[in-house]
């Protein structure tokens, strides 16, 4: 009986993936096409191109629309989030200190590559002007003015602290809060996926402009940031989280990545890793975490560690400040990596929610580099995949470490899984494996928001 609830339940959720997977490939193809036309037009006609960059400054404004109450949404419901998954003891405690820990290294190390590569120098773009009009058509002028101005990011961040630590004072009190907000969370996520649509439109405009200003420069200067990620994301995951691996639980790193292929392929086809998470709680169970583990670090690790998400962050902005000719010094760079650390906690993965968080470091430490963000807009959608599988395997090897450090995890299972004595069978992705058991369960609703999301 229980099989056939689980058929029945994975066959009625099959066609809502498939409609994801259109959705996400639709917007994908339209930001590629975008990317090349916006190109071809900056090196074929550079004075049209320069002509473009109000549509650039447009969605750039309308992501700025977002950032505060992105920041505010996902801050309060993140320290809530800590509160409760450190409630189910020392795996929540363990898994969040693990979190904290490699997720600041992964930002630390993507400004040891941009600081290396200095990603985007001798571009010399023109600083953001959020006041500066149009001088060309007064009709830009108003209908850029529509869009919302700033709201300063810094006191957002502070208030969105002070009331997410008054909430957990406030205890069962707090709860309905908490849950608003979260229902609040949904809606702006909800309203940045409709602005990220407009994407083709802002990387179409943004990249004609910064084309048709800077020739063949800005092509290879966007290259070199998007090879120098994808190498730096590989590194990561084979030294780093694969050296940890093998130390503490003695796994290799290539044979878990071989299980999970199949995870891997739908994330790369979807740029999105909250798509292989039922999978992957599945699949750690089957390897022999014990359910409880499983429970508390995976769904914990997708708001909290985003180590992808994380290289991305540092070394965009670096590529930001020295295309707008202002490189940040070491100074700058802390503060920067201290504001991402704290920013980016809590924030689900949501298409747009990585490119609102970059947008607010630069708005609250250079708000003159928030222009150089339209050039960001037009590879985002490339580096996402880099992004979200970087993102999967850091969950998935977390999962593994803490398992290990509570000894929560059979080694012998371990071991026949991924030898393929013992391969994973589909029909046990059942309603169980979704969240583990009523621990494991409750722990998979409190520890992250509930919201659809992209890498």
């Amino acid at each position: 009986m229980a099989s056939q609830r689980g058929e029945s339940a994975a066959t009625a959720a099959a066609p809502v993936k498939r409609k994801g997977l259109d959705k996400s490939h639709y917007l994908y193809i339209a930001v590629i096409v975008a990317v090349v036309l916006g190109a071809v037009v900056g090196l074929m006609f550079p004075e049209v191109g320069k002509s473009l960059k109000p549509l650039g400054d447009g969605f750039i404004k309308l992501i700025k629309m977002m950032i505060a109450p992105v920041i505010f949404c996902t801050i309060v419901l993140g320290i809530g989030s800590i509160a409760k998954a450190a409630t189910v003891g020392k795996v929540g405690g363990l898994a969040l200190g693990y979190f904290i820990v490699m997720s600041t290294f992964a930002l630390a190390i993507g400004l040891v590559v941009g600081n290396l590569i200095h990603p985007g120098t001798g571009l010399k773009l023109a600083p953001y002007d959020p006041n500066k009009k149009a001088a060309t058509d007064s009709t830009v002028d108003f209908l850029l003015g529509i869009i919302p101005g700033d709201i300063p990011v810094l006191p957002t961040l502070l208030a969105a602290i002070l009331v997410g630590f008054a909430l957990q004072k406030m205890g069962t009190q707090g709860a309905p809060i908490l849950k608003a907000i979260g229902h609040g969370q949904a809606l702006v996520f909800r309203i940045l996926i409709m602005i990220m649509w407009l994407a083709p439109v802002g990387a179409f405009g943004a990249i004609a402009a910064v084309v048709g200003a800077t020739g063949v420069q800005a092509i290879i200067s966007m290259a070199t940031l998007m090879v120098a990620f994808y190498i730096t994301c590989a590194v990561f995951i084979v030294v780093i989280l694969g050296g940890i691996l093998q130390v503490v639980s003695g796994v290799n790193i290539f044979r878990l990545m071989k299980y999970l292929g199949r995870e891997y392929l739908l994330i790369f086809s979807t740029s999105s890793s909250e798509a292989a998470l039922p999978r992957l709680i599945a699949k750690m169970e089957h390897l022999g975490v014990s359910k409880p583990v499983v429970g508390v670090t995976v769904p914990t690790g997708y708001s909290f560690n985003l180590d992808g998400t994380a290289i991305y962050l540092t070394m965009a902005s670096l590529f930001v400040a020295n295309a707008m000719g202002t490189p940040l010094d070491l100074g700058a760079q802390v503060s920067l990596l201290i504001f991402m650390i704290i920013a980016s906690k809590g924030a689900a993965g949501v298409t747009g929610a990585g490119l609102a968080t970059l947008a607010a470091g630069l708005q609250a430490h250079r708000p003159e580099l928030l222009g150089g963000v339209g050039m960001i807009v037009g590879i985002d959608r490339f580096m996402s995949e880099a992004r979200a599988l970087t993102n999967f395997t850091g969950n998935a090897v977390a999962t593994i470490l803490i398992g290990t450090w509570v000894k929560e995890i059979d080694g012998g299972q371990v071991e026949r899984v991924l030898s393929g004595a013992v391969p994973f069978d589909e029909q046990t992705m059942i309603a169980g494996h979704v969240a583990g058991e009523p621990a494991g369960e409750a722990a998979a609703e409190s520890a992250r928001p509930q919201v659809p999301a992209n890498a």
